[in-house]
C-alpha cells in the first residue's frame, strides 16, 4: 500500500489525469448540450470510434495532422447529423439509433480500416505498421515559465493541445448555454418545446445543432484518442469512454463544471487502474477499477438525489 501511494503522489501520475480525462471531457459536454435539448444521445461511443479511425487515416494520407483532425471534427458531425435524421425525420428511437451507432463503431470501423488500408493482420493502425509516425500527431505545448515550477510544471505543462482545449471548452460551453441566445433556445426546448415553439423557435433545428454539437465533441474525443493518446487508431480503442461520458453528465447534473468535475474522477479510476498494473496487479483485477468506480459513483449519486427528492 505504501508503495502504490508513494507512486500516485507523483507529476507523472498526476499528468495522466488530466490526459486520461480529456475525451471523456469532450463527450461529457456532447451530452450536456443534448440532455438540455431535451434528448439523449448514447451513440458517442461509435461517434468517437470513427472519428478516431478517420482522423488518424486522413492524417497519414495528407501526411498532415491538422487536416486528420479537422477530418475527424467532421466526420463526427456528419455522422451526429444522419443520427438525427433517422432520429427526428424518420421518427426512429434516439437511443436505438445511438445502438446502431456504436455497433457500427466497433464492427465497422475494423471492416472500413481494412477495406481502405488493405490491412488484414490484426486490428490496429499502430506505428508497426508504417501508417502513423509520431510527426503526424497532435502537437504537445509546454507552458513558458508554468513548465519550469517544480512539480506543478510537469503536472500542468507537455500536454496535447487538445487536453488544453477541453477545459477551454468546459467554458465556451457553458457561456453558450446560459449567455447566448442560442443556449436559451437550446434550454427552452429541452423543458418545453411547445412553448419554444409558439414563440418561433424551430425546435427541429434547435435538436440538429444540438446533436451536431454532440458530434463535433466527440470527433475531438476520436481525433484525441488516434492522433494524441495513442499513435493510430486500433479495435474498441475509445474503451467505454462514451458510455462514462453519459454518467459523467449525469452526475455533474448536467452542468458544465459539474461534468467536468466527473469527467476528471473517472480520470482519475483509470489513471488509477494503469498504476495499479504497473505495480505487479494481476491484470484482471485492475482493469475492472475504472467500472466498477463508475458504478459505485452512479449509486451514491443515485442515493444522494433520492434523499433531496424525499426532503422535498
Amino acid at each position: 500500500m505504501a508503495n502504490l501511494i508513494a507512486n500516485m503522489l507523483t507529476p507523472e501520475f498526476f499528468f495522466s489525469i488530466f490526459r486520461i480525462s480529456a475525451p471523456i471531457i469532450y463527450a461529457t459536454l456532447g451530452a450536456i448540450v443534448v440532455e438540455k435539448a431535451g434528448f439523449a444521445n448514447i451513440g458517442l461511443e461509435g461517434l468517437m470510434m470513427f472519428s478516431a479511425l478517420f482522423g488518424s487515416l486522413i492524417s497519414y494520407y495528407t501526411q498532415n495532422w491538422f487536416w486528420g483532425f479537422i477530418f475527424a471534427l467532421f466526420v463526427g458531425v456528419v455522422m451526429s447529423l444522419v443520427m438525427g435524421f433517422f432520429a427526428f425525420k424518420l421518427k426512429t428511437d434516439i437511443i436505438l439509433v445511438g445502438i446502431a451507432i456504436n455497433m457500427m463503431g466497433s464492427g465497422g470501423t475494423l471492416f472500413l480500416c481494412k477495406v481502405i488500408t488493405g490491412i488484414t493482420e490484426g486490428n490496429t493502425l499502430a506505428s508497426t505498421t508504417g501508417l502513423v509516425t509520431s510527426k503526424l500527431m497532435i502537437p504537445s505545448i509546454n507552458i513558458p515559465i508554468i513548465s519550469s515550477i517544480p512539480f506543478i510544471g510537469r503536472v500542468i505543462s507537455g500536454h496535447s493541445l487538445l487536453t488544453y482545449l477541453a477545459f477551454i471548452f468546459c467554458y465556451l460551453t457553458y457561456l453558450m448555454l446560459y449567455k447566448t441566445s442560442l443556449g436559451l433556445n437550446i434550454r427552452a426546448v429541452g423543458e418545453n418545446p411547445g412553448a419554444a415553439s409558439s414563440v418561433g423557435v424551430s425546435v427541429l433545428k434547435i435538436k440538429y445543432i444540438a446533436i451536431a454539437f454532440s458530434g463535433l465533441m466527440s470527433g475531438f474525443g476520436g481525433a484525441f484518442m488516434s492522433m494524441s493518446y495513442a499513435q493510430g487508431w486500433s479495435l474498441d480503442m475509445v474503451a467505454g469512454r462514451g458510455f462514462i461520458a453519459l454518467a459523467a453528465q449525469a452526475m455533474g447534473g448536467g452542468e458544465c463544471f459539474g461534468g467536468m468535475l466527473s469527467s476528471i474522477l473517472f480520470g482519475f479510476a483509470q489513471a488509477l487502474g494503469i498504476k495499479f498494473s504497473s505495480i505487479g496487479v494481476d491484470s484482471n483485477l485492475a482493469s475492472p477499477i475504472p467500472y466498477a468506480i463508475t458504478i459505485i459513483s452512479l449509486t451514491i449519486f443515485g442515493i444522494v438525489n433520492k434523499r433531496k427528492a424525499y426532503k422535498k
